[in-house]
């Protein structure tokens, strides 16, 4: 075992002299081995923390949180949303609220974009009328002052819970708590301001207000809030499922429920869609992996063009030191240790090269970090699975150079000029 150490030992300083007795034609060919387990490494990094990064965007709601949408979203080669002229009412979400079971919470929200005014700034923002619970559906917190509440909502009250954004464009210098500001020309005072949430890959999280859902619907933006049969209109519906265990139950009663309440024919297709957080997390997982794979496939290619050049510059090599070769063979040395040698110096090169990589890749990923609107996230395995994949190509590539050196004969060796 001992000699066997060794003998690995003097094999690989041997490997290392050889190769490094040209330095400027070992580090090219490194260099292209370097660059794609760089990139490799770079491109998983960004894959992964993309997909940390969408999934934190959903984390403060759990994955029990459930909207219903108008219009049926369809999925596939057609994509997107198919709403035509369907609407959610404030009938529907009285009938939800009233009759589902095995949900802790049910709220609604009723959109537009409204644009606010105060001491001669403004900020044009996405308003949302809430009720009461909306906010503990969402997992949404206030950092000061208090969120809407019933009096409110059943007082049509002019209060406002602004996001930071509108925090920032109105009042740079001042606490905003009880400032009376305009909001489509309408006085609103400020009750509350909401923790901050940052950008996502949806927008500005924080470019958000929140009134009564009665105040939007009947005094804000009554001209525009109802449907053709003159029924209040909300822009969603959501609910709180009591667990994870019983979402997808909570799921069916909710879609069945709204189905018999709009008097939709059993095996018809729904006018609305269901959807969960837990759902859009496992369908954005899938496309981010697939996305990830995907990138890491294409900066993949670079190795194996550092692969074709490790063979390349190993052929040099044999023809080189063809002579030396039949001169190891003429004094004993066994086509089993010719080979050995050349894969030897075909793995170094390449692990060196991972591991130059390596460097490059985590510094690429850190260098990123300052640009993105996510930070990349460096995984162990990634970089376990490059460096192994640059020592697979070095020996895949070294394969052929090495047998055709073993192979040779030791007397054409000798005379080879």
């Amino acid at each position: 075992m001992h000699f066997l150490i060794l003998n690995f030992f003097d094999l690989l300083r041997l490997a290392t002299k050889t190769l490094f007795a040209n330095k400027l034609r070992a580090i090219l060919t490194m260099l292209g081995i370097s660059i794609g387990i760089g990139a490799v490494i770079t491109l998983m990094s960004v894959g992964a923390g993309l997909q940390k990064y969408i999934n934190d965007q959903f984390a403060g709601a759990g994955t029990t949180t459930i909207a219903v949408m108008p219009g049926r979203i369809r999925t596939g080669m057609n994509g997107g949303a198919f709403a035509g002229n369907t609407t959610l009412t404030m009938s529907d979400y009285r009938v939800v609220a009233a009759s589902l079971n095995n949900a802790s919470e049910v709220g609604a929200s009723f959109a537009r974009n409204g644009n606010f005014i105060y001491a001669g700034r403004n900020s044009e923002v996405n308003v949302n009328g809430v009720t009461p619970n909306y906010s503990a559906i969402r997992g949404w917190k206030t950092a000061t002052g208090r969120f809407v509440d019933e009096q409110d909502n059943a007082g049509r009250s002019r209060v406002v819970v602004l996001g930071q954004t509108v925090v920032n464009d109105l009042f740079p210098d001042e606490d905003p708590l009880d400032k009376e500001v305009k909001l489509n020309n309408v006085p609103f005072r400020v009750i509350g301001v909401m923790e901050s949430k940052g950008a996502s890959f949806i927008g500005d999280q924080d470019a958000v207000a929140f009134i009564p859902i009665l105040t939007a619907q009947e005094r804000l933006f009554s001209a525009n809030s109802t449907n053709a049969t003159g029924e209040r209109v909300v822009s969603q519906i959501v609910a709180q499922a009591a667990s994870d265990a019983v979402r997808p139950q909570v799921m069916a009663d909710l879609a069945q429920i709204l189905a018999e309440h709009r008097h939709i024919p059993p095996g018809e297709e729904n006018d609305f869609s269901v959807i969960s957080s837990a759902e859009l997390i496992n369908t954005f997982g899938a496309v981010t992996s697939v996305l990830t794979v995907f990138l890491a496939a294409i900066a993949a290619i670079s190795l194996l063009v550092g692969g074709i050049g490790i063979m390349n510059i190993m052929l040099v090599s044999v023809i080189e030191r063809t002579r030396e070769i039949g001169l190891r063979k003429a004094i004993g040395a066994t086509p089993r240790a010719i080979l050995t040698q050349f894969l030897a110096e075909a793995v170094v090169i390449s692990v060196l090269g991972g591991l130059m990589g390596t460097a490059l890749g985590i510094l690429g990923a850190l260098g990123l970090a300052a640009f993105a609107p996510f930070p990349p996230l460096i995984q162990p395995a990634a970089i376990l699975l490059a460096t192994g994949f640059s020592a697979a190509v070095g020996l895949f590539f070294g394969i052929y150079p090495a047998r055709r050196a073993a192979h040779l004969n030791p007397i054409d060796a000798l005379r080879f000029e």
